[in-house]
């Protein structure tokens, strides 16, 4: 999306600047709305891979723990979710467009969205996967099978996960407690927005975002070696099923 949109439509300053829409004195409004639409919605596009994550743990603990209550279809319950987050995000646009507030007051919307969704996917993801281990320990005891390596993807996504939401949580959360003091101290947060602490902001935010998604890929690469070498240790074709009476030899089917 980002290399899609002319180059002169985008904000001429790296760091955020505080214009209002539809200032004729500053056309780059359209820039810095659409950058920070755009940079929102990229996080929130990360998220929905844990949200998504959630909607299936959450079904399937259902099945386990509350078998009579009715079920509902978990794609349709993660659209609905995604949907409400896009809504929101919609909001904050609609609020900028008619002014009620700079692109500042839209940072600091997206900040407080993105910190509460951390937060609520950190308690999300603990709760889920102590109940799943739990699944998993009790079904592996009554069948008499192993389930070791199904416990410890569960908690290596439960590591990364919670390591990723916390600190984008923390960061988020710094970020709108600088925005709200240093609005209530100097009616603008033009210090913020310095070099220095938007490129740590940046960098962190970044760095955070790239290691989940290596980490995520480096699960799913290792379930996927662990299945084709268990597949690879099964007979692949045909095996010798002895017959009913004794004496002969086995018929391959």
């Amino acid at each position: 999306v980002w290399f899609l949109i002319p180059a002169t439509v985008w904000s001429p300053s790296y760091t955020p600047v505080a214009v209002f829409a539809w200032d004729s004195e500053h056309p780059s409004w359209i820039g810095a709305a659409l950058s920070e639409a755009v940079l929102t919605a990229g996080s929130l596009a990360l998220f929905s891979i844990f949200i998504l994550i959630l909607v299936y743990w959450a079904d399937i603990l259902k099945k386990y723990f509350h078998p009579a209550s009715r079920r509902s279809i978990p794609m349709v319950t993660f659209l609905a979710l995604v949907a409400l987050l896009v809504g929101l995000e919609l909001i904050n646009i609609v609020c900028f467009l008619l002014k009620l507030y700079s692109t500042e007051g839209m940072i600091l919307f997206n900040s407080i969205l993105l910190a509460v969704v951390s937060m609520i996917c950190v308690f999300e993801i603990t709760l889920f996967s102590n109940r799943f281990r739990t699944v998993l320990k009790t079904l592996g005891a009554i069948n008499q099978v192993s389930t070791d390596s199904q416990v410890k993807r569960i908690v290596w996504i439960t590591v990364t996960g919670n390591l990723f939401f916390f600190t984008r949580a923390f960061l988020e959360t710094i970020l709108c407690v600088w925005l709200l003091l240093w609005w209530k101290d100097e009616h603008t947060v033009a210090r913020v927005f310095t070099h220095a602490w938007w490129d740590t902001y940046v960098v962190i935010k970044f760095l955070s975002e790239v290691t989940i998604l290596s980490l995520m890929l480096y699960i799913l690469q290792s379930r996927f070696a662990s299945a084709a070498a268990a597949s690879a240790g099964r007979p692949a074709g045909y095996v010798s099923v002895p017959n009913a009476e004794p004496g002969k030899e086995g018929v391959s089917v």
